[in-house]
């Protein structure tokens, strides 16, 4: 059976049903994929992501005291009332061991939704790079590589980690799925020879740009620390929420 990866380079560019009958990953390398990753390797018993502020905000008020926090951004800050922003360095484990995080953001929340019809829906980062690229090298259906964008426009760090994972399936015989597979692919191998070469790179990204305005820049350094962890997220669209079983 012919083993394909198609990348999308945004949400918007793929009907939901194109998934359906195959194996997606969410990729928001700055920040929400890499959150999520830090959250759930730090004990967070589930994320629960939301598209809306209110949506989330009203989850929260029927948690039980104490179970749950809430986590995101709006515009790269914390959210008013908010617990948590969308950094990965405050997701450590005396903050979210046991908790259950309800998590809303601007980008990789709405491309979680846009993914619903796929299954199994896995998160992707580089921090979990090898062992998301483990568990797709046994899948049987299409792998689809969804990269979540900044409002709306093809961010390049989401880019260079979908290239990546499409190199490592190419070079275990998946066939490329769609031209930007092809694209994603050169692009990553133009890039990122080495670990300095991709935090430069990230860095020079739109979305890397807008963290380092904003003061962010140690988020992107633990964006760029590849192979980190050696959990891979999976989203239970039904059930609305993100655990690990790794």
């Amino acid at each position: 059976m012919l083993q394909t990866v198609h990348v999308h380079l945004l949400p918007k560019l793929f009907e939901p049903n194109e998934l359906r009958g195959g194996c997606a990953v969410v990729i928001d390398v700055l920040r929400a994929s890499t959150t999520i990753i830090h959250a759930l390797a730090a004990g967070a018993t589930a994320v629960l992501p939301c598209e809306e502020v209110d949506e989330a905000r009203q989850r929260a008020a029927n948690c039980s005291a104490g179970a749950c926090l809430l986590g995101g951004e709006r515009d790269g800050l914390r959210i008013d009332g908010f617990d948590l922003d969308n950094s990965p360095l405050a997701y450590t484990a005396d903050i979210v061991a046991g908790k259950t995080v309800i998590f809303t953001t601007t980008n990789g929340t709405r491309a979680l939704a846009r993914a619903k019809l796929a299954a199994p829906i896995l998160i992707g980062s580089f921090v979990n790079m090898q062992a998301t690229i483990d568990v797709l090298s046994n899948q049987q259906q299409p792998v689809h590589l969804v990269c979540a964008g900044t409002r709306g426009e093809i961010t390049s760090e989401d880019v260079l980690f979908a290239g990546a994972v499409a190199t490592a399936l190419e070079e275990m015989n998946f066939q490329p799925g769609n031209d930007e597979a092809d694209i994603a692919g050169g692009f990553f191998q133009r890039h990122t020879n080495s670990g300095e070469m991709l935090f430069d790179a990230i860095c020079r990204s739109s979305g890397g740009r807008n963290l380092i305005n904003s003061g962010f820049e140690t988020d992107i350094h633990r964006a760029a620390d590849v192979n980190r962890f050696d959990i891979v997220p999976q989203y239970n669209s039904h059930e609305n929420e993100i655990t690990t079983t790794n």
